[in-house]
């Protein structure tokens, strides 16, 4: 290999934005609910100015979502302060890169700056471990979802 030209990898830049909910539809689609439609994808609470919804885009694609809404979960009956995240997605291929980190990391400091509480989501077992990873734990047993697969609750609180 004496010689050769060493190859450098091509470096993009990611940046994560605050964008309207509707701008995450098509990667959420794509990865999460390839049977349904956009609209399909539409979910109480998209349009409240509180919820926050994210994308990393690199090179002009959208690559990764996530959203963050006000909403209680189940097995808390006053939850004042707490938020639901929903649409975490990194488009095939893109992922173990830091792009889903990137997101969630913007949806948790929104939570933050409207005040923090309790973030919970209904995450896709194979994805627990990144959850962990941001500081999450399991709530409760898995259960399956016929359409869409295993999933357990998860949870974690963030600080004002």
């Amino acid at each position: 290999m004496r010689g050769l030209p060493r190859r450098r990898p091509t470096v993009m830049t990611l940046t994560v934005e605050r964008v309207p909910a509707d701008r995450t539809y098509p990667l959420r689609q794509h990865v999460l609910r390839p049977h349904e439609t956009l609209g399909q994808l539409v979910l109480p609470g998209d349009d409240d100015p509180e919820s926050g919804h994210f994308v990393a885009i690199e090179a002009g694609d959208v690559v990764g979502t996530a959203s963050a809404r006000r909403e209680p979960p189940p097995w808390v009956r006053d939850a004042a302060l707490a938020w639901r995240l929903r649409g975490m997605a990194t488009a095939e291929g893109q992922r173990s890169r830091g792009i889903g980190s990137a997101v969630l990391d913007a949806a948790l400091e929104h939570v933050r700056e409207h005040g923090g509480g309790l973030v919970w989501c209904n995450a896709r077992v194979p994805a627990v471990r990144f959850y962990e990873r941001a500081g999450f734990v399991t709530r409760g047993e898995s259960w399956v979802d016929l359409v869409i697969g295993p999933h357990i609750a998860m949870e974690r609180t963030v600080a004002p």
